[in-house]
């Protein structure tokens, strides 16, 4: 019984047996990111804004947070949108995308800061070329997706209804 399990795993995801579930997601992935970077553009300036005034209240102390902000807020963001119910941040959620451990599992909020964290690592120390891996893989993963055993696809939902 478990070889049949195992076996529904590995060919639920496969881009040969389910095409639907992978149309269009490299494309549909850039312009969520895009979503999501301004979705954090936007809380960050709210963030600094507040802390700016509580700089004022606590004479400079609080603006050693200046720094952290945006870093912060992406995680949070991230960790909280991704490892949440949907498995997608409100970007992917726009575009019907939604992210998949290797076992067909939702991301836990951990899981999904620890996927942003090694993101922003491999793009920031390897360059933006990392993201061309893309355009290898038939499952069109990046090399932080590999690494983790993350799929991004289109939502079962969404694929039913194409």
């Amino acid at each position: 019984m478990s070889h049949n399990v195992s076996a529904h795993l590995s060919t639920r995801f496969d881009p040969y047996l389910n095409p639907q579930l992978f149309d269009g997601v490299r494309k549909k992935r850039f312009f969520a990111c895009a979503i999501d970077i301004m979705a954090i553009t936007v809380l960050s300036a709210i963030a600094y804004v507040v802390v700016g005034f509580l700089g004022i209240f606590t004479l400079g102390l609080a603006w050693l947070l200046f720094p952290a902000i945006w870093p912060l807020i992406a995680l949070a963001y991230t960790a909280f949108s991704l490892g949440g119910f949907n498995s997608a941040t409100p970007g992917m959620r726009a575009f019907g995308l939604e992210m998949r451990l290797a076992n067909g599992d939702r991301p836990y909020p951990l899981y999904a800061a620890i996927h942003v964290l090694l993101f922003y690592f491999s793009v920031t120390i390897l360059s933006p070329f990392v993201l061309l891996v893309s355009l290898f893989s038939d499952q069109k993963r990046l090399l932080h997706d590999m690494v983790l055993g993350a799929v991004i696809m289109n939502s079962p939902v969404d694929s039913l209804h194409r």
